[in-house]
């Protein structure tokens, strides 16, 4: 992805500064109202762009072909869910103290909780499971509230205008933060090794990555967060922040640890934990991301052979 504008090709950069300048000054005058209006306006108006750039087809064809798995969800209902949830994370990344303070006070449940607190006083790394799931920025806060120094592993975003200040968001929790690449490679290992907690969303289409089950469809998933675990010896363990019903509010959910086995073993059981928490609240995850690219996940179930005549 373009690093500076100019890297750019003439309509790239007309594009990408264009939206930008849109994308800033919306985020400026949302600043005009106060936090507990501001958060579900912005989902209202993400819900409303999503269906012009066409984000509403992308959902409907991802749930289309996971049917018959979840063939008892509306579509359109689903994509009012995730497009008002990626509009209220926007609006909450950009609020700063407003959210920090109320995703500090979120409860955190589950085994994972235990099963940190163990490999910190035992001086093991430790590896977070997470994914684009409800707002994962307010898991790292209510951890870094109580005491869990943690670094996350990111991607750049493809418009490197909107990336300076988006990046500069997130930091504003925390600035132990590694881009993905070679160099956030080798900063996040060197963190692991001084028996640091890192966090790692598992949930993108990755290069080299093996096809895994998702929703019944194989999708290609990078087994690198197994690979690390095994190879530091760290804690994996997957976590989760779950909106709650009045939109605004979290729980911090933390799943039991994956025994190390194999990089592959592992990486399905994530899989599996996360299509888990998805199906309890379907329209927190990003359906809008290509999740299944490979040619595997569109194939026809070969029919099964008809036994032979007597």
């Amino acid at each position: 992805m373009p690093v500076n504008p100019s890297e750019l090709s003439t309509w790239s950069h007309v594009k990408y500064f264009g939206s930008n300048l849109f994308l800033r000054g919306l985020l400026l005058g949302m600043r005009l109202f106060p936090y507990r209006m501001r958060v579900p306006l912005m989902g209202r108006l993400v819900t409303a762009m999503g269906r012009l750039a066409g984000f509403d087809k992308r959902v409907r064809d991802n749930l289309k072909l996971v049917s018959p798995e979840l063939s008892g969800l509306d579509a359109g209902q689903l994509y009012r869910d995730v497009s008002d949830n990626a509009g209220r994370m926007i609006a909450e990344l950009y609020a700063g103290e407003m959210f920090y303070d109320r995703a500090r006070k979120a409860p955190i449940t589950g085994p994972g909780l235990d099963a940190l607190e163990k490999a910190r006083a035992e001086g093991r790394p430790v590896l977070l499971a997470t994914a684009h799931f409800g707002n994962y920025d307010a898991a790292r806060a209510a951890l870094v509230a109580r005491g869990h120094a943690m670094g996350s592993l990111y991607r750049r975003m493809a418009n490197p205008y909107f990336n300076e200040h988006y990046v500069a968001a997130m930091k504003a929790n925390h600035d132990l933060m590694f881009e993905q690449g070679k160099r956030g490679m080798v900063e996040l290992v060197r963190h692991l090794k001084k028996g640091g907690i890192a966090a790692i969303v598992t949930d993108l289409h990755a290069q080299g990555g093996e096809l895994i089950d998702f929703f019944g469809k194989p999708a290609v998933t990078s087994t690198v967060p197994a690979e690390l675990a095994m190879k530091f010896g760290a804690a994996l363990i997957p976590v989760y922040a779950v909106r709650q019903a009045n939109g605004l509010d979290f729980e911090v959910v933390m799943n039991a640890e994956v025994p190390h086995s194999d990089p592959l073993t592992m990486t399905k059981a994530l899989s599996a934990d996360l299509e888990a928490i998805v199906r309890k609240h379907t329209g927190q995850w990003f359906w809008i991301h290509r999740r299944w690219k490979h040619k595997a996940a569109f194939a026809k179930p070969k029919a099964e052979a008809k036994p032979a005549a007597d």
